[in-house]
């Protein structure tokens, strides 16, 4: 089935393209659904390939070897991943799990690298995607190394209230046990976490949704990494 231009010219990394090159990126493109929990690909699978989502969400996880699951980041519309191993020609180094109901391009490795030797502005989309990418993972391995949770809370609320464009509330799309495993912590920390910060009349916690009552002090707390002592 032909995927719909007007899908791939809302898709961040073709929103450059002319038409013609858009069409021409509808053709190598394969629209696939996912159940909730559904496994897209694993850990050491071929890279042939990588996704953008068009609805629902995607988690990226490791699982250890004493099976505890890490969450390395979590995805969702317009966002791609797994686009790594297209250009290393490596396996997917981790897993990717549908969260809920997902909607899926997939771009096969070969159909595509073919395109760019076509368009090479589709490499400059590329390279700025990988150049955010790795700007993500910088800042997550500052934050889970260099701050305590208290601060990777924090600088994780503040970084949602950018992406939701809401300067004072947030909602969370993933459950607190998946955001624990995001912040490198477990849930009952995290609770103990959510309730010391609303404590400290930093935010207001109404379900998944987060009221951010101290802009300046959430500033604080992700600079710092820890909350005051009372």
């Amino acid at each position: 089935m032909k995927i719909p231009i007007e899908i791939i010219s809302k898709t961040p990394l073709f929103s450059g393209l002319d038409e013609e090159a858009l069409q021409k990126v509808c053709t190598i493109t394969v629209r696939k659904e996912y159940d909730k929990g559904q496994i897209i690909f694993s850990e050491g699978d071929a890279g042939n390939g990588f996704y953008t989502i068009v609805s629902g969400r995607v988690k990226i996880f490791k699982v250890a070897p004493e099976g505890k699951e890490h969450i390395l980041h979590i995805f969702g519309p317009g966002e791609p991943f797994g686009e790594v191993p297209v250009f290393t020609g490596r396996p997917f180094p981790a897993t990717a799990q549908a969260i809920a109901v997902t909607g899926l391009l997939f771009f096969p490795k070969a159909a595509f690298v073919a395109l760019i030797h076509q368009n090479p502005s589709l490499a400059m989309s590329m390279i700025g995607v990988l150049s955010m990418r790795l700007r993500e993972f910088t800042v997550q391995i500052e934050n889970l190394s260099l701050k305590e949770v208290p601060g990777r809370l924090s600088s994780y609320l503040l970084y949602l209230s950018d992406e939701q464009e809401n300067p004072n509330t947030v909602k969370l799309t993933i459950s607190k046990s998946q955001l624990a495993s995001l912040l490198g912590t477990i849930p009952e920390t995290l609770s103990r976490i959510f309730t010391k910060m609303a404590i400290a009349q930093l935010i207001r916690v109404q379900g998944g949704e987060i009221q951010l009552l101290d802009r300046s002090g959430l500033d604080d707390l992700a600079e710092n990494g820890k909350l005051p002592e009372k």
